[in-house]
């Protein structure tokens, strides 16, 4: 929220010089990362792709202009699309061949690594929200059922399938202090944690309903258990620094 020029010029202008690229060069298929900030505060959760496209933050706002820019490219170019909805992509590879490492981190799962690792508190984002337990609830969809959801798609693309747009999620939310409670689960350390005030275009609640991408693309999440996505979270952050139950 305070760079939006960043994301404007990163997903949507850059998608759009992607896009038109394509045309010249003949490409008629895409699968598009999109995200559950298109829908903003939905009023259903579950919340199905009917939900209206309402983004309170300006990272959702970018997407949707993507979505709407290939709806009009569909209808006038033939171009067709999977937009694939994200929730909370997250864990690592279960071989751990790949992982989360980047910089500066914004993701809740490694930063709570982070802070068992170096005794440094986390700030956790507002405790006073219309949840259980007051913190954010979302839906976390492990990174290898979120690749085999684009191999799907793909498949789908390449068969035929007309443009669609499908959520990827598990229909299962988690507090964040849930996910701390995770954490010192698998780790079997305590997380240091500060808790911080809401940050601006944060939702209480994202979980999706991922029936119709079930349905149709006969996919389904397996990999998706909390702990399971912490786990092998947890086994690519210590690699080679520690024996973990992932190991």
């Amino acid at each position: 929220m305070k760079v939006p020029e960043i994301y404007f010029q990163n997903n949507t202008a850059g998608s759009l010089s992607l896009m038109t690229a394509m045309l010249k060069t003949g490409i008629s298929k895409i699968v598009f990362s999109s995200t559950a900030a298109v829908y903003g505060m939905p009023e259903n959760v579950p919340i199905p792709e009917t939900e209206p496209r309402a983004p309170v933050n300006a990272y959702g706002e970018t997407k949707v202009m993507v979505e709407k820019m290939l709806e009009w490219f569909d209808q006038i170019h033939g171009m067709r699309s999977v937009c694939l909805r994200y929730f909370n992509a997250s864990g690592a590879d279960p071989k751990c061949r790949a992982g989360e490492d980047h910089e500066p981190e914004t993701h809740l799962i490694p930063l709570l690594f982070r802070a068992v690792q170096t005794g440094k508190p986390v700030t956790l984002f507002g405790d006073d929200y219309a949840t259980p337990d007051g913190t954010c609830i979302r839906d976390y969809i492990h990174v290898t059922d979120l690749a085999h959801a684009h191999i799907a798609a793909v498949e789908a693309l390449c068969s035929g399938s007309p443009s669609k747009k499908y959520n990827v999620g598990t229909g299962h939310g988690y507090s964040v202090k849930e996910v701390r409670d995770a954490v010192e689960r698998v780790t079997g350390k305590p997380v240091p944690f500060e808790m911080g005030p809401r940050r601006d275009g944060d939702p209480p609640t994202l979980v999706a309903d991922s029936s119709r991408l079930q349905k149709e693309l006969n996919w389904k999440p397996v990999h998706s258990d909390l702990d399971k996505i912490v786990e092998t979270a947890w086994a690519w952050a210590t690699r080679g620094k520690a024996t973990t139950s992932a190991s």
